[in-house]
């Protein structure tokens, strides 16, 4: 298999043109020379130092943590802790948290505004969340109540912690966790300032800075005043930045610890009272704070967020991943040496064909369990566990590098286009219009289908014609640009069959920032 040059795909890139904003999902870092050797020499005496006493105040913390809630019943934990455990175990905690950020280098913690009472905003918002740093914050706001992941209690002190905070746990992938987590949110924010204040970053995950991803109406779904709360790190080498392509873990806390001394600035803008309709809508009052949130920190306010593990982006009117999890397939077929090109998929037309995982090994000749196993769960499985071999066939289209877009765009309407009801002809409904999308694009199927919708001529039969499909994908002045964009074909003969090489020059990869590694989301 031929990897010298660039694949089937050219790179997205959303942030080209003068205009656009910037990438808020990739962070790079450059260093001089001076600053590598400099880096060397402090990474070697000052930060094995900081981290080492840091983690001894991290396991200091846990006694204090411990105490507050030793002894607590589950129904006493609903209600806010007062008495001596408070006063005691607070400022413990309160104390030793100082003093282990002091340890990692942040010798100074700037406050700008004025934060408000449990009465006037029973909510804080903080953003740009952009780093594991960010609960630094929670220091000049008196460690306010968090929402966290369920599954952190298990992590040694850390777990500690938040049930010294009597932090609201959800389970992300559970709805009735979810309709808990509201409810709970709403009780505390409606609580008359019984209970302290809720913070939330309500991004969701980590970014770099630059622009605010989407905000979720977690915060805002109770209706009530919040508080926005900046946070900046006016250093002269941003080395705290966690963003989903950039350094990782162990770089940013060896970098920022290897820091003489960093710098954070926290400001609180005034109360942000919700209009009447904002009380009623979250997702409306969610976007409007962002936007006055992005105008205070002269930063672009975007629709970009997390869907599953993957960063979108939003084009017109759809969202599209960052990087589709068709180049993860295509590193796997890579690396078990397999040419889509050589596969003989024998998909029908407009009709699905549903195969489990050992039909589909044996149809694309992998004979490794592991490979096997990662391949298959590219595709959407039925409650059976099978897949539609008609979303294997245009994948591995899609990965054949000697078909030129306008041949990928047919057999795409050819293998989910269905007979009209009434008439002649075929039509692409709104199913397999998604399911394009949703492999070539990485666009999440609800939002595809709403494009769909917005396509079909109204008063017309639900479904798109070859031209009007053909139209829409190679022609349109937006959405033709992104199909070429993603799915851009190399000049080489139909005998050249290759794999999106994710290590390319032309790979959004390779572009964020030079190297190859697995999708990481970084989120709370």
């Amino acid at each position: 298999m031929n990897q010298g040059s660039p694949g089937a795909w050219g790179p997205l890139d959303p942030t080209s043109g003068p205009s656009a904003p910037p990438n808020p999902f990739v962070h790079e870092l450059h260093l001089s020379g001076l600053q590598r050797v400099k880096f060397c020499l402090l990474g070697v005496l000052l930060a094995p130092i900081r981290v080492l006493l840091a983690f001894i105040v991290l396991f200091l913390l846990w006694p204090f943590a411990w105490l507050q809630v030793a002894g607590l019943t589950e129904e006493q934990l609903q209600e806010p802790i007062t008495g001596w455990r408070k006063t005691v175990c607070h400022n413990g905690v309160l104390g030793l948290s100082r003093l282990l950020f002091f340890l990692l280098g942040f010798l100074r913690i700037r406050v700008r505004g004025q934060r408000a009472s449990c009465l006037e905003a029973p909510v804080l918002v903080a953003a740009p969340h952009s780093t594991f740093f960010d609960p630094i914050v929670l220091l000049p706001c008196d460690l306010p109540k968090v929402v966290s992941r369920a599954e952190n209690l298990s992590v040694p002190v850390i777990g500690a912690l938040l049930r010294f905070n009597q932090a609201i746990l959800v389970t992300r992938h559970d709805p009735a966790s979810r309709r808990r987590v509201v409810e709970e949110v709403r009780r505390r924010a409606t609580s008359g300032g019984k209970w302290p204040q809720v913070l939330f970053f309500p991004e969701g995950t980590c970014s770099n800075k630059k622009a605010l991803l989407k905000f979720k109406p977690g915060a805002f779904i109770a209706g009530v005043p919040v508080q926005p709360v900046l946070i900046r790190y006016p250093n002269s080498l941003d080395t705290t930045s966690w963003a989903w392509r950039g350094p990782g873990v162990l770089k940013v806390l060896w970098l920022t610890a290897s820091q003489p001394c960093s710098i954070v600035d926290v400001e609180f803008l005034p109360v942000y009272q919700p209009s009447p309709e904002e009380s009623k809508d979250p997702t409306l009052y969610a976007n409007n704070v962002q936007r006055v949130m992005a105008q205070a920190l002269g930063i672009p306010a975007t629709e970009c967020e997390f869907v599953g593990s993957l960063p979108v982006i939003v084009v017109g009117q759809l969202k599209v991943a960052l990087e589709p999890q068709l180049w993860e397939l295509g590193k796997v077929l890579q690396k078990a040496g397999l040419s889509p090109g050589h596969v003989d998929t024998g998909a029908e037309p407009g009709r699905s064909r549903m195969i489990s995982q050992e039909a589909f090994a044996q149809q694309l000749q992998l004979s490794d369990p592991q490979t096997v196993a990662g391949a298959f769960s590219y595709f959407q499985q039925d409650a059976k566990g099978l897949v539609d071999f008609r979303n294997v066939a245009l994948a591995l289209a899609a990965l054949d590098g000697g078909r030129s877009l306008e041949e990928l765009i047919r057999l795409a309407f050819e293998l989910f286009a269905e007979e009209q009801e009434e008439g002649p002809g075929r039509l692409l409904y709104k199913d397999g219009f998604s399911t394009i999308l949703h492999l070539l694009l990485g666009s999440p199927r609800p939002a595809a289908a709403t494009l769909h919708a917005e396509l079909c001529q109204p008063g017309c039969s639900q479904g798109l014609s070859l031209c009007q499909f053909q139209n829409f994908s190679l022609h349109d002045p937006l959405y033709g640009k992104l199909f070429s964009t993603y799915l851009r074909p190399p000049h080489k003969p139909r005998s050249t069959s290759q794999i999106p090489n994710a290590s390319s020059p032309s790979s959004p990869t390779a572009l964020a920032n030079g190297t190859v590694q697995a999708p990481k989301q970084k989120d709370d």
